[in-house]
């Protein structure tokens, strides 16, 4: 599912432009299908202490964006790229220095989103008029179906609150910043960062749907919920941020 999401989510992006392009991976593309698969395979209490630390992992991609929109402007998308992952990894640090709760983590997501919105202006911008190589979408394929086995593969040694705080890494961000600075210039990379932003105010819906109803509601009635849940927290999200048609 997660390299069909991700092929989906590029295609769209080149159709309406990077802003929108960020919008869409802001969705749990990869977090989502991880935390489906630690319910499965570990139970939903552990998926259920997994989702908050994926809130918590929320901050820690606002962290990731700042740092790379503050960047971008002076410096390449390497310099860029690497403050920014750096910074994620120190947030995700910090956060596992705490025994984390659902309410709080959640409210700390918001806040975190809505500076990293308020602190991005948006900018409308076109798609990219040139067509990218054709192992684009082949490699962030395997990139995103690498990550989702790893990370479940590793789960059980790193636990819970951990696997959910590294859950959220945003190797899907990182790539496609990457890419839109390379391509389109420092600004065209900050507008997906901010659609990112803007998206993960579903992502946080989705998590904390997992986090508080999981274990009681069950698997699929809880993931069809934090599923229907993004949608709808994220079309608001799309229509009161801004505009992305190309």
């Amino acid at each position: 599912m997660t390299p069909l999401l991700i092929a989906a989510t590029t295609l769209a992006g080149r159709r309406w432009g990077p802003g929108f392009s960020g919008w869409l991976i802001g969705f749990p593309l990869t977090s989502g299908p991880v935390s489906l698969i630690l319910a499965l395979q570990y139970g939903p209490p552990f998926a259920a202490q997994a989702a908050i630390g994926n809130l918590g992992g929320l901050a820690s991609i606002c962290a990731f964006c700042l740092a790379y929109c503050l960047i971008a402007p002076r410096w390449n998308w390497l310099v860029s790229a690497g403050a920014g992952i750096v910074l994620f990894l120190m947030a995700t640090l910090v956060w596992n220095s705490f025994t984390m709760a659902l309410l709080p983590t959640c409210v700390i997501a918001l806040v975190a989103i809505g500076l990293l919105v308020r602190l991005i202006p948006h900018r409308p911008m076109a798609a990219a008029t040139s067509g990218p190589p054709r192992w684009d979408i082949p490699l962030r394929m395997v990139i995103a179906t690498a990550f989702v086995v790893t990370l479940t593969g590793f789960a059980a040694v790193l636990g819970p609150q951990l696997s959910g705080l590294i859950t959220p890494f945003p190797v899907f961000a990182v790539v496609l910043a990457v890419f839109t600075h390379h391509q389109q210039g420092a600004q065209a990379a900050i507008q997906v960062l901010r659609g990112l932003g803007l998206s993960l105010f579903g992502c946080t819906a989705f998590f904390l749907v997992v986090g508080g109803l999981l274990p009681g509601l069950g698997i699929a009635s809880t993931y069809i919920l934090a599923t229907l849940a993004t949608l709808a927290v994220n079309a608001i999200s799309l229509r009161l941020g801004g505009s992305y048609s190309a």
